[in-house]
């Protein structure tokens, strides 16, 4: 079949170029539509079910709410999990689907469930909703609404609110790829009616009647219609309260005398904020107006917000004069920081794997050739990437190495130079080529194969490790077959054209310098094949107690270029007292970092649409780091990094983990007795949507006792946090949280002829109750009532509260109800229907994996748990276990399909273990690599490993094909493993140098992304440099202990201990 392929495509030359020119056309449109992200959207498919109950505590809320709510998902098939949460005023239930679940088919199902749970859950305790469709990307871009520093009249923050929410947010919400637009921070526009609790019992008015009273006042109604002569009149009655003046002159009752009484005599009417579960303040300067943009799941980011930018901007001429949108957050620049990056580590490996190309091969035309299939195996993969929408990511291209592409071609280029160079002038240089192409079409093809059968095992990883590492594979895949395909069409059919017949083969200073340095280590190993051996193997059995001592983590972190801190305060904290503390942290910071902080962002509970479970203790810090601006001079020096790399280290100036160090110092000083939890705004939110945890480790107790889960993850957390590498440990607060609780005594009440209904009336009025709405032309406000602030100053004040009885009289709550003050539980987790409390942790300077076995034989001796209640231990760790056990598995297959592979081509088992003797020597030296530069043994470590395995089989294969083509073809061992060995030298040297070399620029870049590129880059560079120099002496020592006609050649491997004859053997085989 590739025969047939090679011999069409030099019959058909003119064909295969217009199919080139086709190819960079087709993918010159590609690279226009294919959707860049910074890395892969690992959340998993959830569906999220939010409920406000305003005035209910985290029982009631668990009780009536929360559980009926998880109860009516059961039966849902594809559900992997659900999970919940109760605080005081809401519930979120979120259930999780099985990978490959459609979103919209989960949407339904979980909407049928909401529609029959409903009508068990008590309309006064809200209606379960669904939340908005994103994922853990789906904060793109931020916004503050300002007033202009030069403002003639500067607006309040309920002005900007109301700006924000109608006539910036609901443009916004209209562009494609936009689900919802989170107004947060400011104060949110009511028609207030703020009751005199001493006017209200002085012309003996209740509260309900209040209520009654504004409900029966805010209303239309349509009566019909009229006819007259032929013509229709609908008949309408307008009752809808407008403006404050209407609502002042609402009627609650008349007096003896017939005299109205309005609720101006009882109340003033007035615009007042919605009671509030959070703020946002900034930069030191107080409260602000903010929005986030979030993008729906599975749409481009970066097309996204550069709409949303252009829409801003047409926004932005409609706004009232003096107002600005100052936009603080743009997934764009960071996605810009890490597609560069990963541009930048490209290009400079591709000039390095040219440079390696026209070096060793001698011939400009030929390396220009063989570097050409660089771009047009990019371009096909990148088709093929739309195709099956994998977006280009740090993950999807980060991993290809022009190398890895190139090596086909180089084999297939370097055999065809070599031949033109032997054959007569007066040959046609299409049939040289063709004997050239059909002579290495197998190591080429095999080759390819075998490199992308290593890759396979990324293909069965599922969860967050598949999503992270499965379209890295597939990219890898993609770009292998079309430089597969390029080098057994383009490459002959280019050689073809460009280089004739009887050309001199120019051996060049390096390959010459090479095979001087390579001659007498050939000669040494074959005289001494023994001793060869026992050495590689005792250097393999020295590199294990390195490989064990090397830490375990999942993936390291992509760093985002910001800082998210999590700040959690004890919960009776006042959301005055942590805007107070905010803005102080917020002053402090940006004192003590002006050279490296741009804006420091405090979000303080959360907004109106409850997405994010915070409490008004909760502070959300996000520390927007300034971005270093790249010079000429830094381009210019860029190729040199790698070099300065080597003596100074990773990175120049302060390090974000000494930043985060020194902040975390500023952090303690202003919050005393606060917890801190130090990550990335991308990574915080991941972490929270696949685990229910802001940490890298989290530590769930099952139970159903709040009592004993609070005790059993102090103690846990009091276990854990003195162990090395613990950082930001803290154990959940399930209780604290102040209560005043209003008991209602039945017999009184049935005494007084009291509803319970007017005492909860009174009650729900002190925190202010909705009762209706506003509409302003196209704008709907609320319409609350609430009592004056001097009616619930203190508990005497309330227990004063008086509420009319059925004779008129007017009774004090003291009289009806009895007031307690205690402490009631804060929140309410649950997993799997079970309740569970949570201790997170963040590690710093240490692997995860030695972290984790350490903390988990600490919890065991030290933390006794009771019957029934069990841990979990997940997070990334999670990740890290279930990625590596399907590893275990998937590798050995993957191992093994390449050793039948290499079966299948020289019918051999005895040569297939030869070849795959790299494998095992190009371990010791990633493991070695990894050691020396002190990196922990991660996924992408493994994916290097997988990588290297590839490389270096096929250079085994190179090498092999080329003995036994010599053997078979009657010439002695020794003198074919001598002449095979070095006319292969230039070939493997010119494979290793491409791979290796291509990865150079990756292993030491300290751009966006760097950190999760550098390990997978080391594995192949340390590796390739052990393997490549290993094999070129045990392959030529051992080959005779595995050829398959040893016997038929007794002679001659008899002669490999003959040292005269060796002598003259080798110094023929290799003049």
């Amino acid at each position: 079949m590739f025969d047939r392929l090679i011999d069409w495509a030099l019959r058909s030359r003119p064909l295969v170029l217009l199919l080139l020119v086709g190819l960079v056309l087709w993918g010159a449109n590609s690279l226009v539509k294919l959707p860049i992200d910074a890395q892969p959207d690992i959340t998993n498919v959830q569906v999220m079910a939010l409920t406000s109950a305003p005035g209910l505590g985290p029982v009631e809320i668990e009780q009536f709410i929360t559980i009926p709510v998880e109860n009516s998902m059961n039966g849902i098939p594809m559900i992997s999990e659900v999970r919940s949460f109760s605080q005081f005023g809401l519930s979120g239930v979120t259930i999780v689907f099985q990978e490959g679940t459609d979103i919209y088919w989960a949407r339904q199902q979980v909407g049928e469930r909401l529609a029959e749970v409903r009508s068990s859950i008590p309309p006064e305790f809200g209606q379960p909703e669904m939340g908005p469709i994103s994922t853990g990307l789906g904060e793109v871009f931020q916004f503050e609404v300002k007033n202009a520093p030069d403002a003639a009249r500067p607006r309040s923050l309920m002005e900007l609110r109301t700006i924000l929410d109608w006539e910036i947010a609901r443009p916004l919400k209209s562009v494609p790829g936009v689900v919802e637009v989170n107004a947060f921070g400011g104060e949110l526009k009511t028609y207030e009616v703020r009751l005199d609790p001493d006017r209200l019992m002085a012309r003996n008015i209740s509260v309900d009647k209040v209520f009654e009273a504004i409900r029966r006042n805010n209303s239309n109604a349509g009566g019909g219609y009229l006819e007259r002569l032929g013509e229709q009149r609908v008949i309408r009655a307008v009752g809808l309260i407008s403006t404050l003046k209407d609502l002042e002159e609402v009627v609650l009752d008349t007096t003896a005398t017939g005299t109205p009484v309005y609720i101006r005599d009882v109340a003033e009417v007035r615009l007042s904020p919605l009671i509030r579960n959070g703020a946002v303040t900034r930069d030191g300067d107080g409260e602000v107006v903010t929005a986030t943009a979030m993008m729906l799941a599975g749409e481009n980011s970066r097309v996204v917000v550069e709409r949303i930018k252009a829409k801003l901007e047409e926004i932005r001429t409609r706004l009232p004069e003096g107002v600005v949108v100052d936009p603080y957050y743009d997934r764009a620049v960071l996605i810009t920081r890490t597609i560069t990056t990963v541009a930048s580590n490209l290009a400079e490996g591709g000039l390095l794997v040219v440079a390696v190309l026209l070096a060793m091969l001698g011939n400009l035309k030929a390396g220009l050739v063989v570097a050409l299939a660089i771009p047009l195996s990019m371009l096909f993969a990148i088709n093929l990437m739309v195709y099956y929408g994998i977006a280009g990511s740090l993950m999807s291209l980060g991993a290809i190495d022009f190398g890895l592409i190139v090596d086909s071609s180089v084999i297939m280029m370097e055999n065809c130079v070599s031949h033109l160079s032997h054959a007569d002038k007066r040959r046609s240089a299409v049939d040289v080529v063709r004997e050239a192409a059909f002579e290495v079409r197998k190591p080429v093809v095999f080759g390819v194969a075998i490199i992308t059968i290593v890759h396979l095992p990324l293909l069965a990883l599922e969860g967050v490790e598949g999503k992270m590492f499965r379209p890295m594979a597939l990219t890898v895949v993609f770009a292998l077959i079309g430089s597969l395909i390029l080098s057994l069409t383009a490459t002959p059919v280019l050689a073809s054209l460009i280089l004739k017949p009887g050309t001199s083969e120019v051996e060049t200073l390096p390959v010459r310098v090479a095979k001087r340095v390579y001659r007498p280590f050939l000669r040494f190993s074959l005289d001494h094949p023994i001793m060869v051996v026992a050495t590689s193997l005792v250097a393999f059995a020295a590199t294990m107690p390195l490989a064990m001592s090397l830490g375990g983590e999942f993936i390291p972190k992509l760093d985002e270029g910001d800082i998210l801190v999590v700040v959690t305060r004890p919960p009776s904290t006042s959301l005055s007292e942590s805007l107070e503390d905010s803005t102080r942290l917020e002053k402090a910071l940006r004192e003590s970092f002006p050279d490296e902080i741009e804006s420091v962002v405090c979000r303080t509970g959360r907004p109106e649409i409850g997405i994010d479970p915070a409490g008004v203790n909760q502070t959300d810090v996000f520390v927007f780091l300034k971005k270093e601006e790249e010079t000429y001079l830094d381009m210019a020096l860029k190729p040199l990094h790698p070099l300065l790399a080597l003596f100074e280290g990773e990175g120049h100036g302060k390090s974000k983990s000494e930043l985060i160090a020194e902040m975390e110092k500023v952090f303690r000083r202003e919050l005393p007795g606060a917890f801190f939890n130090f990550g990335q705004p991308i990574d915080v939110r991941f972490n929270e949507m696949l685990a229910g945890v802001r940490a890298d480790l989290g530590i769930g107790l099952y139970g159903d006792d709040l009592d004993v889960l609070q005790e059993k993850v102090n103690a846990i957390a009091a276990a854990i946090e003195n162990i090395p590498g613990a950082a930001d440990v803290r154990a959940q607060v399930l209780g604290g949280l102040p209560f005043l609780r209003v008991q209602i005594n039945r017999e009184d009440i049935a005494r007084y002829g009291i509803n319970a209904a007017s005492i909860l009336d009174v009650v729900s009025a002190l925190g202010g109750k909705v009762v209706g709405q506003v509409i302003e032309g196209q704008r709907t406000f609320d319409l609350q009532v609430r009592f004056d602030p001097t009616a619930r100053d203190d508990v005497d004040s309330i227990t004063r509260l008086k509420i009319a009885d059925a004779n008129g009289r007017m009774i004090p709550l003291s009289e009806l109800a009895e007031f307690h003050r205690e402490d009631g539980a804060y929140e309410i987790w649950r997993k799997d229907r079970q309740r569970r409390a949570m201790v997170q942790a963040n590690v710093r300077e240490r692997d995860l994996a030695t972290f984790v076995a350490e903390a988990q034989a600490k919890v065991a001796e030290q933390v006794e748990l009771p019957r029934g209640y069990f841990l979990e231990w997940g997070g990334t760790f999670q990740n890290l276990q279930s990625a590596t056990q399907r590893l275990t598995v998937v590798v050995p297959v993957a191992l093994v399909l390449i050793f039948l592979l290499l079966y299948g081509t020289f019918q051999s088992v005895k040569l297939g273990t030869l070849i795959f003797l790299s494998v095992p020597l190009g371990a010791m030296g990633g493991i070695l690599a990894l050691w020396l530069r002190d990196m922990n043994l991660s996924i992408s470590a493994g994916v290097g490993f997988i990588a290297l395995s590839g490389v270096a089989v096929l250079d085994g294969l190179v090498i092999v094909s080329a003995i036994r083509q010599r053997v078979e073809n009657g010439e002695p061992i020794r003198r074919a493993v001598a002449e095979a060995s070095m006319s292969r030298l230039r070939p493997v040297l010119m494979t290793a140098l491409v791979a290796s070399l291509g990865f150079i620029p990756m292993a030491f870049s300290t751009g966006s992304g760097a950190d999760v590129q550098r390990p997978l880059a080391t594995v192949v560079i340390g590796g390739l440099i052990t393997s490549t120099g290993l094999k070129l002496l045990v392959i030529p020592a051992t080959y005779a202990w595995f050829d398959p006609g040893r016997g038929r050649l007794a002679a001659d491997v008899d002669a490999l201990v003959e040292d005269d004859e060796d002598d003259d053997d080798l110094e023929d085989g290799i003049s």
